[in-house]
């Protein structure tokens, strides 16, 4: 396990992951303007996003949904629950930069669609 705080780079921005135990880890995803994470879900982690500035379309299905996700702005100072299985996806508007606290399962994604072609 890397000490942190430490940075990811990703497609999208990067995440800086700045406490990690084996009972949570705290992150900044930092998310550029137009860009969208995968639409995912996890099977055990549970995490929490709150919008530190700026502004992003949050996406969330339930996973016995039915396929159409429900779409909503999630702005500064805005937070949100994210439940294991429920599907979710973030899209930046403008540069933004959201603080997720989570359980430490960093490896439990499932990818549905991925814009930037990972598995």
């Amino acid at each position: 396990m890397a000490e942190a705080p430490y940075r990811v780079e990703k497609p999208w921005g990067y995440e800086l992951i700045w406490a990690r135990t084996d009972r949570y880890v705290g992150k900044i995803l930092h998310v550029n303007a137009g860009h969208i994470l995968s639409c995912q879900y996890h099977n055990v982690k549970d995490e929490t996003m709150h919008v530190l500035k700026g502004e992003l379309i949050l996406r969330t299905q339930p996973p016995e949904g039915g396929g159409v996700m429900a779409e909503r702005p999630f702005r500064q100072g805005e937070s949100v629950h994210i439940p294991a299985k429920l599907i979710h996806q973030i899209e930046a508007v403008v540069d933004t930069d959201v603080l997720e606290a989570s359980t430490p399962e960093l490896d439990d994604l499932v990818r549905i669609t991925d814009r930037y072609g990972r598995a």
